[in-house]
């Protein structure tokens, strides 16, 4: 989506399984020379064995992560948050996308890879029987252009 004035690149990408979250902080590791950050949540109302096993992989993979929503829908956030961060020892909690992206991108130094994973394409955030309006990409935009000035 962009890079910091450090050169630090931030990725939005769709992961929203384990397979796929692991190819992807996998793949930026090689290329990485500071740290993998990752801003991640897991949808209410979906598969809730994947949120430990997510978690997991994370905190194995990046040096920082951050969990946050990603669609609740009809779940309490804090149900699916506290089940993710059962199996991520370390990671930080910020229920608010907007606020996690904000201050992932905040965080950012030379050499740091920044993914956003979960969302990609969608431009909707599902709480309860309400979509708003929100974009991973969008957000990653406002947060580098704040960064700047």
């Amino acid at each position: 989506v962009g890079t910091t004035s450090h050169g630090a690149p931030v990725y939005v990408d769709y992961a929203h399984k384990p397979d796929a979250l692991e190819n992807v902080l996998a793949s930026v590791r090689p290329f990485t020379t500071g740290r993998v950050i990752v801003v991640f949540g897991c949808g209410g109302d979906r598969d809730r064995g994947k949120r430990p096993i997510m978690g997991e992989i994370a905190t194995r993979l990046a040096d920082v992560v951050i969990v946050t929503d990603d669609n609740p829908r009809s779940e309490v956030p804090e149900t699916i948050r506290a089940a993710i961060l059962a199996a991520a020892p370390g990671a930080v909690e910020i229920g608010d996308r907007r606020k996690a992206i904000h201050e992932a991108v905040a965080m950012l130094h030379g050499g740091d890879t920044l993914i956003v994973a979960g969302k990609g394409h969608e431009e909707g955030q599902t709480i309860g029987a309400e979509t708003l309006h929100f974009s991973d990409h969008e957000e990653v935009r406002a947060a580098l252009q704040e960064r700047a000035a």
